[in-house]
């Protein structure tokens, strides 16, 4: 019975792991190996909403070990360190506990077919100080942290000024990089503020005393979607109070600033680094052919020019599309395209006469917390763009993360969770206040 490992349980990886789980795994057909080196998931396009506190991410995780058990596949939690690909073999390091005890020590796991699906990492594009002076939202951690330094801030800002008074600008929050996660975060920001306030957490005015910049080195926002949805946002954020800054380089970040190209000094108590992505760093040590940003090449096929045994989907592999000659964005859309693409290949035993995957854009949606919602829709034959907002757009932004639930769940388990978080957000705060 072959092996098929997964590296990282990430929107495609956990995906594809359930689906060959259901398939292959339950039938005793093959042996589905997922690996991460954390034992829950957590959709990562929802981060920002954990960054700013309105979403719990303990109430919407997954347990790695409970999927595995109910669909057939094996979870080994860790982080590979290494992999072999002559003798086709992981090596996985020890999971400790938080205060550093080893509760499993480094394993090996054999393979017979590799599916890297580890996802990205932050880009700080060796920009000086960015990596020591900002925080990313790669991980539930990262937005964890990013939410308490945030809330630490507003109170400590908020006593000093009913201490001595200040005048001016009590928090300022730089956001460097001006897409999707960059502007969903500062509008969720503007209702996290304004709802800290109404529950007495801070005495600061929202609209005066928390300043919040976002900076973009293209000439818009949303350099990858439709110039009117950037323009709309833009308009929106305006409205909100929030500064937006384009066709702005970083040369530095500092500790309490970010420098510009220009020479303009940004001040900042908290940098948020949301300009870009790249593979992890196990990409570059595998001997495979990388674009620039560290990605996997692959072919329409999905898997690696250099070994046949070897897969790879999701943000850490670059796949050109055949139709445009472009490289597929990383989206979670298209992480589930290619893991239900897979999982069906793989089930069927493809050799070389398969028909290759061919990605389908169906247009993106962005929330700007409860303030708005917008989006671009593409259809038919000759791919047609239509911009969507209002509710339209609120009910397309919540079924992405449905839809994704119901792919790992089921329908039945999706509704029932969805009527659980609805019942929860009617009796709680719609931001966690500590």
């Amino acid at each position: 019975m072959e092996t098929i490992a997964i590296v990282g349980g990430g929107a495609g990886g956990l995906e594809l792991a359930t689906r060959l789980g259901d398939s292959l795994g339950k039938s005793g057909r093959a042996r589905i190996v997922l690996v991460d080196r954390y034992p829950t998931h957590f959709w990562k396009p929802l981060l920002h909403t954990v960054a700013a506190g309105k979403l719990d991410p303990q109430v919407h995780q997954v347990e790695y070990a409970a999927q595995a058990a109910d669909h057939g596949f094996q979870f080994i939690c860790g982080e590979v360190l290494h992999v072999d690909r002559g003798t086709r073999t992981l090596n996985i390091g020890s999971w400790r506990a938080d205060d550093g005890a080893e509760l499993l020590p480094p394993r090996t796991l054999h393979y017979d077919k590799l599916v890297l699906a580890c996802g990205a990492v932050t880009n700080f594009f060796n920009i000086p100080g960015a990596a020591e002076h900002s925080l990313t939202l790669d991980n539930v951690k990262d937005a964890e942290l990013f939410r308490k330094r945030f809330l630490a801030a507003c109170m400590q800002a908020s006593s000093r000024r009913q201490a001595v008074g200040q005048n001016g600008a009590a928090v300022n929050i730089v956001i460097v990089g001006g897409g999707a996660t960059g502007i969903e975060l500062a509008g969720e920001l503007c209702h996290t503020v304004r709802t800290l306030a109404h529950y007495n957490v801070h005495a600061l005015d929202p609209a005066h005393d928390v300043r919040i910049r976002i900076i973009e080195r293209g000439d818009r926002l949303l350099p990858q979607l439709n110039e009117r949805l950037s323009a709309r946002a833009a308009r929106t954020l305006h409205r909100l109070g929030i500064e937006v800054c384009t066709d702005t380089t970083v040369a530095r970040v500092e500790a309490d600033a970010v420098h510009d190209g220009a020479g303009g000094r940004h001040p900042s108590d908290i940098t948020v680094w949301a300009a870009g992505v790249e593979a992890p760093q196990i990409c570059t040590t595998l001997g495979l052919s990388l674009n620039r940003i560290k990605q996997v090449m692959v072919t329409p096929e999905l898997r690696t020019e250099a070994d046949p045994a070897v897969f790879a989907i999701g943000d850490c592999a670059s796949y050109i599309c055949p139709v445009n000659g472009a490289a597929v964005p990383p989206r979670a859309q298209v992480a589930h395209q290619q893991a239900v693409y897979l999982a069906e290949a793989l089930v069927r035993a493809v050799g070389s006469r398969e028909a290759g995957f061919r990605y389908r854009d169906y247009g993106s949606v962005v929330s700007l917390g409860p303030f708005a919602a917008m989006g671009v829709l593409i259809g038919g034959t000759k791919k047609r763009e239509m911009l969507v907002g209002g509710m339209a757009a609120r009910v397309l932004y919540r079924l992405m993360y449905q839809k994704h639930v119901m792919s790992l769940h089921g329908f039945v388990r999706m509704a029932a969770q969805s009527v659980s978080h609805w019942i929860r957000a009617k009796v709680t705060p719609s931001v966690k206040l500590h």
